[in-house]
């Protein structure tokens, strides 16, 4: 096998495929990247059983073969290249050479007979705007379980209905949920189609295809191995399905009630930030909502204490409550819009906490889009 590339779009091609793969892999040979040359160009492959990337990429090929060469080294490698196009060959003894102006590298290859089959996707497909998935992403997956004793949780479910994408994520503390316009083209359907996908490599995908134009959505498999795959542009990234039942969150949603507070989204994530500084790291910080505002107190150990104040809009009666400092900064960053609605709702047993419902305004007296929604359980108060 023998083949020229451009530098940059080679190492771009390669970073890619590699973002997916864990740092330490249990089998080795699943931290390859699979090269394939042919008269098309060349087909750039990762996969680790539970998601894969790919993408094609314009080359010049001498002799048509295929190769797997270890993935992180050969990024690194690519990244910092002189500015020359890049030749790659292999030589008699099974090596691969890699010459770039004056470098000159040397590779060992792996086997490409036990690297596993890339995953195909058959199924029906929808199209969703890239900008608008990528920010529903990062709306939504902070609020995925980071703890795997709970694997439906560390992940986003992602619910198709008519025109619509839903996302949800939820830790058991907290819900988010965004949704956006989806085009299932003749394949639409009044049936609801869910998959819940990691959290880790959503929030990739997000990030990999921000500015793609149009992403395909893919649904296939069947049992064990449904997939669902993304596509945009010459990119392709597959993921293996969590296997579970989410949990029914959005009957958690409340119907908007008129108790609640209208804030400065920054000036309130300002000064959470400031009085939170001196809080142990899983203590509450007490909020005093009334007709002046919103105050904040803090007490933290060696007798530190933190006190502050920002304007609010309050309608109905003064309410304290303590909130996890963390999780309101996150959802305050999610909101995106320059005020946000702070609805206090109410619960049928007087000894649980209800949670707030925090939602984006456009104003202090004008909603904002119903399009995204954050509910968060508030923390016992213990003075």
């Amino acid at each position: 096998m023998k083949f020229h590339v451009n530098r940059d779009v080679f190492s771009e091609a390669v970073s890619f495929v590699v973002k997916l793969l864990p740092q330490r892999n249990p089998q080795p040979i699943l931290a390859g990247v699979l090269i394939e040359a042919s008269d098309s160009g060349l087909s750039l492959s990762a996969f680790d059983y539970e998601a894969s990337a790919r993408t094609t990429i314009e080359a010049t090929v001498d002799e048509p073969g295929t190769i797997l060469v270890h993935g992180r080294l050969l990024s690194e490698i690519a990244s910092r290249l002189p500015n020359a196009p890049i030749q790659i060959a292999v030589e008699d003894d099974g090596g691969i050479l890699l010459t770039c102006g004056s470098a000159r590298f040397t590779l060992s290859s792996m086997p490409v007979q036990e690297y596993p089959a890339i995953p195909e996707v058959t199924g029906e497909s929808g199209l969703v705007p890239a900008e608008d998935f990528a920010t529903a992403i990062a709306q939504v997956a902070f609020a995925a379980s980071r703890d795997d004793v709970t694997p439906v949780l560390t992940g986003v479910q992602l619910e198709v209905t008519d025109e619509r994408l839903s996302l949800v994520a939820t830790d058991r503390y907290r819900v988010a949920l965004r949704e956006i316009p989806w085009d299932g083209g003749s394949a639409a359907s009044d049936d609801t189609t869910t998959a819940l996908v990691p959290a880790r490599t959503l929030t990739e995908v997000g990030k990999t295809f921000a500015h793609g134009g149009d992403i395909s959505i893919a649904f296939s498999g069947a049992g064990d191995r449904e997939i669902i795959a993304f596509t945009a542009g010459n990119k392709t990234v597959t993921s293996l399905l969590i296997k579970g039942n989410f949990p029914p969150v959005r009957r958690l949603f409340p119907e908007q009630t008129e108790h609640h507070a209208v804030v400065n989204t920054a000036e309130l994530a300002e000064a959470v930030r400031r009085v939170s500084l001196v809080l142990d790291r899983s203590a509450p910080l007490r909020f005093t909502f009334t007709s002046d505002g919103v105050a904040m107190d803090a007490s933290g150990t060696e007798q530190a204490r933190a006190t502050e104040s920002v304007d609010a809009t309050l309608v109905g009666d003064d309410v304290t409550l303590g909130l996890n400092p963390q999780y309101l900064l996150e959802s305050l960053g999610a909101v995106r819009s320059e005020f946000a609605r702070i609805t206090f709702t109410s619960s049928e047993n007087a000894n649980k906490l209800s949670p707030v419902l925090i939602t984006p305004q456009t104003s202090v007296d004008k909603g904002g889009a119903e399009t995204f929604k954050y509910l968060l359980q508030p923390n016992l108060l213990l003075r």
